[in-house]
């Protein structure tokens, strides 16, 4: 029997899903103050970025595609 589009949609999506979680896990190691030095500032930009990214994702799903962006520390 063929996949349906939906099962396919929660196979990738679930898949995807745990990727992005274990790499935000990641991010949250850089708070480790003995490895790194990091402003407030930085962590500001960092968080304000990835919340963007979020709700640009969440839009897709009700919007028009939004542009692709990537981040990058403002000096």
């Amino acid at each position: 029997m063929a996949e349906t589009k939906h099962e396919k949609f929660q196979r990738i999506a679930a898949a995807r899903t745990n990727r992005a979680a274990d790499y935000i896990r990641l991010v949250g190691k850089l708070s480790n103050r003995n490895a790194y030095e990091y402003s407030d500032e930085d962590v500001r930009q960092m968080f304000s970025f990835l919340e963007r990214e979020l709700r640009a994702a969440k839009e897709k799903f009700g919007q028009a595609q939004s542009k692709k962006d990537s981040f990058q520390f403002r000096s």
